[in-house]
């Protein structure tokens, strides 16, 4: 079974594989430091099925949940992170290799990326589409490396 380091290798090179292929052909020119964030979106949403575990996969992730958190906190969005820390308490509810392991769950679990925004903040939907995008490619890599597609 791949590590978590395999799984964030694997995000980040087809995260930056996706930008270049989008920047060549023209269909989607980030600005640098967007780039770096969506490529970061993959990398945390790869690790995400395996956030059940006691690993170290885990501890990173939820590392970068609390410091989220905690900035949400501090600029007043209390609901969201209520939200945020309800979400993340979702894979703990089933067995490894359960429902965060699910093509389903792949689509699903990044749709706050879409939906929020557009609630908290009135982004429209194309505004925030790449990081859904990124994240649904972060999670596939790792379905694709755990054969579990």
């Amino acid at each position: 079974m791949p590590g978590y380091k395999t799984h964030v290798i694997a995000a980040g090179v087809a995260a930056s594989g996706a930008l270049a292929l989008g920047i060549e052909k023209g269909w989607y020119v980030p600005a640098p430091q967007m780039a770096v964030v969506l490529i970061a979106v993959a990398v945390v949403a790869a690790l995400f099925p395996d956030v059940d575990t006691d690993s170290k996969g885990r501890r990173l992730y939820y590392g970068l949940l609390v410091v989220v958190d905690v900035a949400l906190l501090v600029r007043g969005y209390a609901k969201l992170a209520a939200l945020l820390g309800l979400c993340a308490m979702l894979p703990a509810i089933d067995h490894h290799r359960g429902w965060t392991h699910t093509w389903w769950a792949m689509l699903a679990v990044p749709l706050p990326l879409l939906v929020v925004p557009s609630l908290v903040w009135d982004k429209q939907v194309p505004a925030v589409l790449p990081y859904y995008g990124a994240a649904v490619l972060g999670y596939l890599t790792h379905l694709l490396l755990d054969r579990r597609w």
